[in-house]
């Protein structure tokens, strides 16, 4: 299915124009630094705010003769402005304003994401809540293990995408930094004060220290945190795939009126969207590989950095945003059938009790060992003849030397495994 999807707010904040917009932001507050240290009129400021624009058709026109982006813009905006363009990117290095604009564009992007998150966290909670007595098999190696609720898996999503959450409102405070210190970061040009006067005007706050760069390790650490966040998308999208197996079918995605799941099997509904989400997290952890190798780079920079920051950060942050997005989709709209969880439950015979039946033989003094090995060679008995393991228990007379009958039937209750539940939900925060 083609889907015609937009992300109007992220994929504005990544368009070419948007950027030389906080490009022009920055050289603005710059020209307003100098006035108050009386380097530049306030006069000519206010001829600068007026009449500073440029035209992105122009700016890559000029961009075709001098190569250089930065410069490219100047000369627009200096023609629009007149005699008064002599004061800006006064004592300015181009990576002043790209790195500056670049930690504005990433702030933004985060809060849109962080949005999308709280979006996400309020469902995951109120899934909780809505399966929190839902029985459903637990599993582990794929292989059936004990009875868990399906609202347990929705509080684990949950407090896991708190963490998350958190995860990103630190790297948005790592990458909240702006620089306006000239050519290798000594302000030999640039007053620290008009550094100082651009970020407070646009809510940065000055790298203590830099070079002719920002330093890369807090992209690296940005990146890693997007990679982090996508992982776990990719963790319940992969459960939700798992659970749309045919030979599971606890769960399917939302599949709307007219939707086809194969060109030649009319029968198919497929897990598509989870299965995009898993792909597009591995894009995203591929990115943060990228990320980090820019941390190193040559003396005070190159410019190695910059062109894959230029591919790895729009498609990092819109692709999680389009992941969010979707993720919030398939849950919302989460099929899910009670009555085959309890089938799947009641596949193994009973076998899930094993635990139970050798922790009680284990208190009623027999060795673990032995406790063990009479359980185990029961379970296998059933397994093997599809006869459910209470019959094999009650007919050990090993096993019936140390339980009663109606210990036996106390021990096959599946309430036994969901009796802390509600303590779970309390201690993440779902229930008072």
């Amino acid at each position: 299915m083609i889907e015609r999807y937009t992300l109007p707010a992220m994929g504005r904040l990544w368009q070419d124009e948007y950027r030389l917009t906080l490009w022009l932001k920055i050289e603005i507050a710059a020209c307003e630094g100098w006035a108050k240290k009386g380097k530049i009129p306030q006069e000519a400021v206010e001829v600068i705010r007026q009449k500073a624009a440029f035209s992105w058709d122009r700016v890559k026109e000029i961009e075709e003769v001098t190569q250089h982006d930065v410069l490219a813009f100047l000369t627009n905006v200096a023609e629009n402005v007149g005699d008064e363009a002599k004061y800006i990117h006064l004592g300015l290095t181009s990576s002043d304003v790209l790195d500056t604009s670049l930690s504005l564009q990433l702030v933004e992007a985060s809060d849109i994401l962080l949005e999308k998150m709280d979006k996400l966290i309020d469902v995951l909670g109120r899934k909780a809540l809505e399966y929190k007595d839902t029985l459903q098999m637990g599993r582990s190696h794929g292989i059936h293990a004990e009875p868990i609720t399906f609202g347990l898996k929705f509080a684990l999503w949950y407090d896991e995408m708190k963490r998350q959450r958190e995860r990103l409102k630190y790297a948005r405070e790592e990458i909240r930094v702006g620089q306006i210190s000239g050519a290798v970061g000594t302000f030999a040009n640039v007053d620290p004060a008009v550094e100082e006067w651009v970020c407070e005007s646009l809510g940065l706050k000055p790298a203590p220290v830099s070079t002719q760069i920002i330093q890369r390790d807090r992209h690296a650490f940005y990146v890693g945190v997007l990679a982090g966040i996508a992982s776990s998308l990719d963790k319940i999208a992969t459960e939700i795939r798992n659970l749309q197996r045919t030979d599971v079918h606890e769960v399917e995605e939302p599949f709307g009126k007219g939707q086809k799941g194969s060109s030649a099997m009319p029968h198919k509904k497929n897990p598509v969207i989870s299965e995009r989400i898993c792909g597009m997290a591995r894009l995203i952890r591929g990115n943060a590989q990228v990320a980090f190798e820019n941390v190193a780079l040559w003396h005070e920079r190159d410019i190695s950095h910059s062109s894959a920051e230029r591919v790895i950060l729009p498609d990092s942050t819109i692709a999680l945003d389009y992941m969010l997005h979707k993720m919030i989709q398939t849950l919302e709209g989460l099929r899910v059938s009670p009555e085959q969880m309890m089938t799947n439950i009641e596949k193994v015979y009973g076998l899930i009790f094993s635990q139970r039946v050798m922790l009680s033989l284990v208190d009623k003094g027999m060795s673990r060992e032995t406790s063990y090995a009479l359980v185990q060679k029961n379970a296998m008995r059933a397994w093997d003849t599809k006869v459910p393991f209470k019959d094999y228990v009650l007919q050990d007379a090993e096993i019936m030397q140390f339980l009663t009958k109606e210990e036996v039937d106390a021990l096959f209750d599946y309430e036994y495994h969901t009796k802390n539940i509600d303590y779970i939900f309390r201690r993440v925060g779902l229930l008072k």
